[in-house]
């Protein structure tokens, strides 16, 4: 079973059937279906008037600095994200390194955090720090690597503020940015900071949190994800460098960026 962008309400999900019934009831049924990888649950909920029926998809994300394309397919597909604040900080992960395409090929960018005074620090308590001027070096690199690329111009004023103003926290950052991307490509989930590290699921929910690492290859670790091919400023030296930063994607292919992600998701009918 395949869902289709419904183009009465731009919802991912299909409209709301005729009313079947003047009970009120609500039920959960759940269903093995082969999308997304993933167990659904059918929620029906019927009144007197109408009942609607959507499938919910909850998925917990770790908080990433440029997302990888790969971050933002779950953004597209779920309904809602949760977005951990409390896991331990752990370095060289997509919380505060992005990776770019540069003329010398991928370029990994990293902000630089603040020691904590204590062995394990939560994610929500992380602190930018302001050594080695990176917001100058990342900004420049951005522009370096996209100044040729079909959309920067474009949407080059809407990053800049985020190398001029100075963020205290990384949570805070890292999600005003993933608040602008998404917005930059029409997708519009539901996302929430987790209120405690949670370890179990019910079905429906999700664990990717560990899932999109910089060091983990996503051909073996993400059934679900198959990156589409899209122009790239240096693919006739490099060839398609599949997986970069979220900024990739848009710098190059702007509102394509929404086709892009839809058909690097499997289990969607990419028919329009």
């Amino acid at each position: 079973m395949v869902l289709q962008p419904n183009s009465a309400n731009g919802s991912k999900f299909p409209p709301s059937p005729q009313p079947i019934s003047k009970t009120l009831f609500c039920c959960l049924i759940s269903l093995n279906l082969e999308m997304y990888g993933t167990k659904y649950f059918l929620l029906v909920i019927a009144s007197s008037s109408k009942y609607k029926a959507r499938f919910l998809c909850l998925y917990y994300l770790s908080s990433a600095y440029l997302a990888p394309v790969e971050y933002y397919t779950k953004l597209f597909a779920c309904e809602k994200a949760y977005v951990e604040q409390y896991d331990n900080y752990v370095k060289q992960t997509y919380r505060n390194r992005c990776v770019i395409a540069a003329a010398d090929g991928p370029l990994a960018l990293t902000i630089p955090t603040e020691k904590s005074g204590t062995p394990k620090c939560l994610m929500k308590d992380v602190r930018i720090s302001d050594h080695g001027n990176w917001r100058h070096i990342h900004w420049n690199a951005l522009v370096a690597a996209y100044r040729n690329s079909p959309f920067f111009e474009y949407y080059a004023d809407d990053f800049r503020v985020f190398y001029e103003k100075k963020y205290a926290f990384l949570w805070d950052y890292n999600q005003e940015i993933c608040s602008l991307v998404c917005d930059l490509i029409d997708i519009h989930p539901h996302m929430e900071g987790t209120t405690e590290y949670c370890m179990e699921f019910v079905p429906g929910e999700v664990d990717f949190r560990e899932t999109i690492h910089p060091k983990r290859d996503w051909r073996e670790a993400d059934a679900d994800f198959c990156p589409k091919p899209y122009y790239q400023v240096f693919d006739a030296k490099y060839g398609f460098l599949p997986n970069l930063s979220i900024a990739d994607l848009l710098f190059n292919m702007g509102p394509e960026s929404l086709i892009v992600l839809r058909d690097s998701v499997k289990g969607i009918n990419h028919k329009e």
